[in-house]
């Protein structure tokens, strides 16, 4: 990433809080699911919308799992307690991953949840705020854990959702990034 203009999180949110507003696109979308977290399941077809939204290059693997799995295991996430059982149910769903699994939570719940990117953890990553995985990638449920208590402090501070604040991460990340997103093969193995 460019040098910084802060080393402070808190600066960084403060000086671009206009980045936390959803475009309308999604929140087309996150209004179309709201009865599926009312209802407490997903179907197909709005698991692949969310596909879509997310990373449509998995959208085979999440279509191949049947209706009966889709509504079972976004059942048991959605009335559950525990963030780990959640993510454990969600991602025992071909194609979804922890960054899906977050999409999913987000989508049907933004006021609770943000969306684990790679954009925003290596920012989290560069500014302290997380230790673990600088890549960003692959992540494990403890880094989706810290992930969450980080943007929640913040959501909670600034009065807004868990998504404004991951949408503002992603913004500045995205002003301040250099060179490529993802690393090459060839540049991993050197």
């Amino acid at each position: 990433m460019k040098n910084l203009p802060y080393n402070s999180l808190d600066l960084l949110i403060r000086k671009f809080f206009k980045f936390g507003l959803e475009d309308a696109k999604t929140s087309v979308l996150i209004q179309s699911l709201s009865i599926a977290r009312k209802r407490r399941f997903l179907t197909k077809d709005q698991l692949v919308e969310v596909c879509y939204w997310k990373s449509p290059r998995v959208v085979r693997h999440i279509r191949s799992n049947s209706p009966a799995q889709i509504r079972a295991q976004t059942k048991k996430a959605f009335e559950s307690r525990s963030e780990r059982f959640r993510l454990e149910c969600l991602t025992s769903l071909s194609g979804v991953g922890v960054p899906m699994a977050s999409a999913v939570l987000m989508l049907t719940n933004p006021k609770r949840y943000p969306v684990i990117d790679i954009r925003v953890w290596k920012l989290l990553h560069e500014i302290g705020a997380v230790s673990t995985n600088p890549r960003g990638s692959n992540f494990t449920f403890d880094e989706w854990s810290s992930f969450l208590t980080v943007v929640r402090q913040y959501a909670k501070k600034y009065k807004v959702s868990a998504r404004a604040i991951e949408r503002i991460l992603f913004g500045i990340h995205r002003k301040y990034q250099d060179g490529n997103l993802y690393e090459s093969k060839k540049s991993v193995n050197k």
